[in-house]
């Protein structure tokens, strides 16, 4: 098939997803693309000389296509193909960091997804139809392609991918899904979706995850300002009482 042009640094996205026989299968009629960054840590912002690679769900022959949104035709945007008014694009990791401190108790839904991903375009349409059968969920769409650091730096290594975190809770799970494995997206919907009494102000990503966006350069704002800035919206006035809270 035919070959598409680099996008970045050394890092490779190979076509499925090698977890297991059944995820190998359930690929051939959905692929999930693989992101094989094991190898050379991302820590640069500079993606001049990257390549994608990926594989057809018929062949084991590599083909190479270009996967960049820069210069595609508006009839190919499939990923910005929604009016749901609860469905949001990323732009950047502080606007994610801000946007799960705003949920407050609502579930969130990140969806990783890029342009050039078959199995992203597949579940695409699905993703839209359970959005807006849950209002109250809010589902933020990120562009791997557009932020790869950051998808990096929260160990998305596989799409589509998901995480969903809720309220006090933060993170609740994690997981890749594709259009064959739907009802487990549909089951993670319902298990933390459903109506409650908050349990307190929106946590939103964890410390672990601040840090390492932070190491990376993709935070706008040090870790400490992060962590006065989380504490403030748990409703901590103080490192001290913050430290207390967690502790």
């Amino acid at each position: 098939m035919d070959a598409i042009s680099s996008l970045g640094t050394n890092h490779v996205l190979s076509g499925f997803s090698p977890f297991s026989q059944e995820n190998q299968s359930k690929s051939k009629l959905c692929p999930v693309m693989s992101l094989d960054l094991k190898e050379h840590a991302m820590v640069s912002t500079d993606f001049a000389n990257q390549t994608l690679t990926a594989f057809s769900s018929s062949s084991v022959t590599p083909f190479q296509a270009k996967t960049s949104s820069i210069g595609m035709s508006r009839g190919m945007r499939w990923w910005e193909k929604s009016t749901n008014h609860n469905m949001l694009e990323i732009q950047s990791a502080n606007h994610l960091v801000d946007s799960l401190l705003n949920a407050g108790d609502r579930l969130v839904v990140l969806d990783f997804y890029s342009p050039g991903c078959g199995g992203c375009k597949s579940l695409h349409p699905k993703i839209c139809q359970l959005a807006e059968s849950n209002p109250n969920v809010m589902f933020l769409k990120v562009n791997q392609e557009e932020l790869r650091t950051m998808c990096h730096g929260l160990s998305v290594h596989v799409l589509p991918f998901f995480k969903l975190y809720r309220g006090a809770e933060g993170k609740v799970c994690s997981f890749s899904c594709t259009i064959a494995t739907i009802n487990k997206f549909k089951k993670a919907l319902d298990k933390h979706g459903s109506e409650r009494c908050s349990l307190g102000p929106a946590k939103g990503l964890d410390e672990k995850e601040l840090a390492t966006l932070a190491s990376v350069g993709e935070l706008k704002m040090n870790l400490n300002s992060l962590t006065m800035h989380q504490a403030s919206n748990n409703g901590y006035k103080t490192e001290e009482q913050y430290q207390t809270m967690v502790l």
